[in-house]
């Protein structure tokens, strides 16, 4: 073989190498992912949008509404969705000239107490994908789709937008936007969505004095670290981001940059284990803590109030499972009749044992 004829195949063969990895490289995400199955995509499109894709076939009559509503929603709403001190009236605000014009007037005017529900509401959808997915907030995602419509018809009835012989559909529930009281009042920021409408802001970024080495973090004061149960076991099963474990004590303060490891938790007896893992599973944490008062009275101050009552444990799960109200104040407890009389049982004994 020639000189020059080996130095062509050898520049030839070095351009190859080069060329292939060079090609590979123009989208090296191409063979990253594979496509979702349709269960997956079915388990995350679980919203109604606000033209009624996504709602689901059913139909739910005022009365049938106003049953469901004594039976799950009323002991933190009121009979008439006039709520309480705590949680703001649903119903309210607007008169039958506001379902008329699609504006409510006390918007603008003002003249009442505060804004409720159905004065803010401009979808009837958003109220349907809401009851569906939320309520009732000690068992969300428990009401059958028609027992959703229901509901929805019993709030629009006490609001005057629908008569009390209405039934409620999938069939006529875009009829029904059309007299909701503040339809009309969704007002829309261009700039949110379109490059060349007008920006939401105005602010321009500081670049000075910066530090060189910034500290990003977040705590929670220890009276509610654990609040609302371990916040390791309440996030999405897919992504990075994962709460802290709560039920162990909070880390020591970051230092010059740098994180201290957390001190280790003390070993917790099997049945307090079981007790705090029941209390979170049941949301008995969403208006309960240990030792303060968020909706309700602190598991300690239950425990002190009943430590040296006869038959105490038998009376506090009768109290879970039943409901109350009246003894703590005001604000009702709903009934938790998700709960078993054995689980029920754990969680009295741990009160009993002062909640600790």
């Amino acid at each position: 073989m020639k000189k020059h004829t080996y130095a062509i195949l050898l520049a030839a063969a070095a351009f190859a190498c080069l060329a292939q990895p060079a090609a590979a490289q123009d989208k090296p995400w191409h063979a990253l992912g594979r496509t979702a199955t349709p269960a997956e995509v079915a388990a995350w499109d679980i919203d109604v949008r606000g033209d009624f894709k996504g709602l689901p076939k059913g139909q739910g009559s005022v009365s049938k509404g106003e049953q469901v509503w004594e039976g799950k929603c009323a002991s933190c709403h009121g009979t008439f969705a006039e709520s309480n001190e705590v949680f703001t009236p649903l119903v309210g605000g607007t008169t039958p000239d506001d379902i008329k014009s699609g504006r409510v007037a006390a918007l603008a005017k003002g003249g009442v107490p505060q804004r409720t529900t159905l004065m803010k509401l401009s979808k009837v959808s958003t109220l349907w994908d809401y009851v569906n997915r939320a309520m009732p907030w000690n068992a969300p995602k428990t009401l059958s789709t028609d027992e959703v419509y229901a509901v929805v018809a019993y709030i629009l009835n006490l609001g005057g937008v629908v008569p009390e012989d209405f039934t409620l559909s999938d069939k006529n529930i875009a009829e029904v936007q059309e007299k909701l009281p503040n339809r009309n009042g969704l007002k829309r920021f261009d700039g949110m969505w379109e490059t060349k409408g007008k920006p939401d802001t105005a602010n321009v970024a500081c670049m000075k004095n910066c530090a060189p080495d910034p500290v990003i973090g977040s705590f929670l004061p220890d009276f509610a670290r654990n609040a609302h149960g371990n916040l390791a076991e309440q996030n999405r099963l897919i992504g990075a981001a994962r709460g802290a474990d709560t039920t162990r004590p909070a880390p020591v303060a970051l230092e010059a940059g740098a994180a201290k490891k957390p001190a280790p938790a003390a070993k917790a007896r099997p049945d307090v284990a079981d007790a705090k893992q029941l209390l979170a599973t049941n949301s008995c944490t969403a208006c309960h803590a240990v030792s303060n008062k968020i909706l309700g009275p602190a598991f300690r101050d239950v425990a002190a109030k009943y430590k040296d009552k006869d038959k105490a444990e038998s009376y506090l799960v009768t109290k879970m499972k039943g409901g109350s109200s009246g003894v703590w104040g005001t604000m009702p407890m709903p009934a938790q009749g998700q709960l078993n009389d054995a689980d029920a049982k754990v969680i009295a004994q741990w009160l009993m044992a002062g909640a600790k």
